[in-house]
């Protein structure tokens, strides 16, 4: 038994080695491709079409292997048209988070993305784990921006 459960734990470890890509919805492709690489400076890894369907990421170029997928908001195999609607409007509503971008200098970086036209609805605040402002992409999409401590 014992070496049954050992073999489990070694195919386990192996299974999974790191997280690559994280999604984003966004409700038109080609603005977020800008807003992503015009005035959030990230670069394109992929932009390729199979059939209606695009494939497009972007990050950051200090971390070539990290993605976010820009994934269109349309109905398909996994969305229905309701369930479509129901997340643009979650999304354009500001009710989801793409997560967080890292700085190594928080304010700096707001200042500029500001005047970049990047919308912040909450400018750099010290925080108990560094310092923080919340941005939203061109979809809704918000992010933090932060400059750990």
């Amino acid at each position: 038994m014992k070496k049954f459960a050992r073999a489990i734990c070694d195919t386990t470890r192996r299974m999974i080695t790191k997280h690559s890509h994280a999604c984003v919805y966004v409700t038109d492709q080609d603005r977020a491709k800008e807003f992503y690489t015009e005035k959030l400076g990230l670069e394109v890894r992929d932009d390729v079409r199979m059939g209606d369907f695009r494939w497009l990421t972007v990050g950051p170029k200090t971390q070539p292997d990290a993605c976010i997928a820009l994934m269109m908001i349309a109905p398909g195999p996994k969305l229905t048209q309701e369930q479509a609607d129901q997340l643009r409007g979650l999304v354009e509503a500001g009710a989801i988070g793409g997560g967080v971008l890292e700085t190594d200098d928080c304010r700096r970086d707001h200042d500029e993305l500001v005047a970049r036209g990047v919308t912040f609805v909450r400018e750099p605040k010290e925080m108990p784990y560094g310092i923080e402002a919340l941005m939203r992409d061109d979809s809704g999409n918000f992010y933090s921006l932060t400059q750990p401590r």
